[in-house]
């Protein structure tokens, strides 16, 4: 996995958030750490965009960013690792590895602290990074929402660190029966392995909205939750997840912090993360 590429979609129109524009500073402080020759950009508008009726804010914008991500997506070799951006980037990049593996093969883990599975109706905000998995499971408008080449299963999901949901996507996930792993089970690096295990998958794709994290391991997000995962027992997850299963790909959302020294302290964090995804995994044969 020390061959993973990177690419980079700074966008930020996803998000609900006033300091959204941050997201855009994040980024940027995460790509000053990527291997340069395996680093690449997808360009995002300035414009804030419009929701053309949709009931998405900024649809015309996030839709012109999934074509974008898609089109980069296409020249690069598996796997890449996303650095968003909101959590909106993820849709392009998940529905390119659906869409490039047999139905059923590849598994979802959804580290975050929120569901994002509202769809239009219920979203309270409008945001898309609050429905962007939803759209991934074919509920969402045309342009973003998953056709069925690309569609995400509720039985190909984990949740994963969630502990904020709203009303409407409880009933969801209970009527859907999807996979939820709470923080507390993370002391045991076997529960999320067994939960994707469940699902009959052979490989993942790792959804990581660092909020899944405790705030108190790291400041620059939009929408903190208390009680929530400590750094190492993430990294020891996603560690364990790729020795049971090949990673097709993964995604790493929502750093917005609020100046470059704020970034400089949470850095620490956010490379052991990424260290985990594309270093050493510790399995016996690198301890061999």
């Amino acid at each position: 996995m020390s061959g993973a590429s990177f690419l980079v979609v700074p966008q930020w129109q996803g998000s609900g958030s006033s300091r959204a524009m941050r997201l855009i500073d994040g980024a940027e402080a995460i790509r000053g750490d990527l291997p340069g020759a395996r680093t690449h950009q997808v360009p995002v508008p300035a414009a804030a965009g419009e929701s053309l009726g949709t009931g998405v804010n900024r649809f015309s914008s996030l839709a012109a960013v999934r074509e974008a991500t898609e089109a980069e997506l296409a020249l690069l070799e598996e796997p890449v690792v996303t650095i968003g951006g909101d959590c909106g980037v993820e849709l392009a990049a998940v529905q390119h590895v659906l869409g490039s593996h047999p139905a059923g093969s590849v598994a979802v883990v959804w580290f975050d602290a929120h569901g994002d599975l509202n769809d239009v109706d219920s979203s309270p905000s409008g945001a898309f990074h609050g429905m962007v998995l939803r759209a991934l499971l074919g509920d969402g408008p045309d342009g973003l929402a998953s056709t069925e080449a690309n569609r995400l299963a509720p039985a190909q999901l984990v949740l994963a660190g969630t502990r904020a949901l709203d009303d409407g996507e409880s009933a969801y996930v209970t009527d859907q029966e999807i996979r939820v792993v709470a923080p507390g089970e993370f002391d045991d690096p076997d529960a999320i392995v067994n939960a994707v295990a469940a699902t009959g998958a052979t490989a993942v794709y790792l959804h990581i909205d660092l909020d899944v994290l405790d705030p108190s391991a790291i400041d620059g997000i939009g929408y903190p939750e208390p009680f929530g995962v400590q750094p190492e027992r993430l990294t020891e997850a996603i560690r364990a997840l790729r020795r049971r299963f090949e990673l097709v790909g993964a995604g790493l959302m929502e750093f917005a912090p609020e100046s470059p020294d704020a970034a400089t302290r949470d850095l620490p964090v956010i490379l052991r993360i990424l260290g985990a995804l594309t270093g050493p995994t510790g399995g016996p044969a690198e301890a061999r």
